[in-house]
């Protein structure tokens, strides 16, 4: 731990109930720098990041193979505290930094516009992550840099009625004959209303059964996803089920209409499919159980989206900021300039604690 700094921290304000982000939102925040003594800064920075990262080992007889992939959406660069004077300047004449700040808590603002583009949805599993962070970076001469780390949730902005693909009905017929202990045949005509779902919602299954075989069948339904990690033009396929359901038994030579609702659970991970390392996809499969016999089963593709959000869920900061720079690049608040701060020393203790409170996810890293 640096005699110096104490502590150096970044937090962002939540913009919504939910606490996600979307790409084109504005994300706002602050840079907390606590020294026990005057502190001579080459420079502190925050960076807007947004990533895609796989991981996997294999084992190639005695060999383990590990299979690694990045993928940069974005990287934005914001200085609060910046050295006028050039690189080499520094190195040659052995500067440490003009930027003095003094014993305390300093406080520094900083607001961000998220790039408006595709953004994939934030993600995080055993083999993949898509994480989008703000970092905050203390750089001074001849000394470690002191870094935070605060990590915050995109959600991919996707408009189900507006896009056909998304409302496109689906359906399959499949028939079976049965051999060796059971006889017959046995068939479904299956319908579901649309392709994509939002997360909690229920998905309306139709299934038309036509059981002319010698035994009971049972139709099942199993929605399951699929996640896909790319690496070294290699493919890393995971499956797993997330829900199964079982209908009621349908006797031989009997016709039923069967309807269904499988309600997606309000968890499951939205669908990944504008990300070229990671796929999060998903299936809904339709079967029927019969003994003795190989099941016949339809595969329907599933495309989940976020939940909803209400009127209510949307709680925009009170206020317009005025901004300068050029759209598309980092956006820095007009009040916000170099060696200037809100230290401890001009506040009450008690309005250091509530600016800093006020921060959704705070992450404190000592030097």
């Amino acid at each position: 731990m640096s005699n110096t700094v104490k502590s150096i921290s970044v937090g962002y304000n939540p913009i919504n109930k939910s606490n996600i982000f979307s790409s084109g939102d504005y994300i706002s925040g602050q840079v907390t720098l606590e020294l026990a003594k005057e502190c001579k800064v080459d420079s502190l920075c925050v960076k807007l990041k947004g990533k895609a990262e796989v991981q996997w080992t294999e084992h190639n007889g005695k060999n383990i193979v590990v299979y690694h992939n990045k993928e940069k959406f974005f990287n934005i660069k914001q200085f609060v505290i910046q050295d006028v004077m050039p690189h080499y300047v520094t190195l040659l004449f052995c500067f440490s930094g003009n930027n003095t700040v003094g014993p305390g808590c300093h406080v520094y603002p900083f607001t961000f516009q998220i790039p408006d583009q595709d953004l994939p949805s934030s993600f995080i599993d055993s083999k993949g992550k898509i994480l989008y962070t703000l970092e905050a970076n203390l750089s001074r001469s001849m000394r470690l840099d002191c870094k935070a780390k605060a990590e915050f949730t995109v959600v991919h902005k996707a408009n189900l009625k507006s896009d056909p693909l998304l409302m496109t009905p689906q359906h399959s017929f499949t028939d079976k004959k049965m051999k060796l202990f059971t006889s017959g045949t046995v068939g479904m005509d299956v319908n579901i209303e649309r392709t994509g779902f939002h997360q909690g919602e229920g998905i309306k299954v139709v299934a038309s059964i036509q059981n002319k075989s010698s035994r009971d069948i049972k139709p099942k339904y199993c929605l399951y996803r699929k996640y896909s990690y790319f690496a070294k033009g290699k493919r890393k396929v995971e499956t797993k089920d997330i829900l199964k359901e079982v209908g009621e038994v349908i006797p031989p030579s009997a016709d039923q209409t069967v309807t269904r609702i499988i309600t997606i659970p309000p968890t499951t991970c939205a669908s990944i499919l504008n990300c070229n390392i990671i796929k999060a996809e998903y299936r809904l499969r339709v079967y029927l159980d019969v003994k003795y016999a190989l099941d016949p089963e339809i595969k329907f593709p599933i495309v989940i989206l976020p939940a909803l959000q209400g009127p209510d869920e949307e709680q925009p900061l009170q206020g317009k900021p005025r901004f300068c720079g050029p759209r598309g690049t980092a956006k820095l608040l007009l009040f916000t300039t170099p060696r200037t701060s809100t230290s401890a020393s001009n506040i009450t203790s008690s309005e250091t604690k509530t600016r800093v409170s006020g921060l959704s996810y705070f992450r404190v890293t000592m030097c």
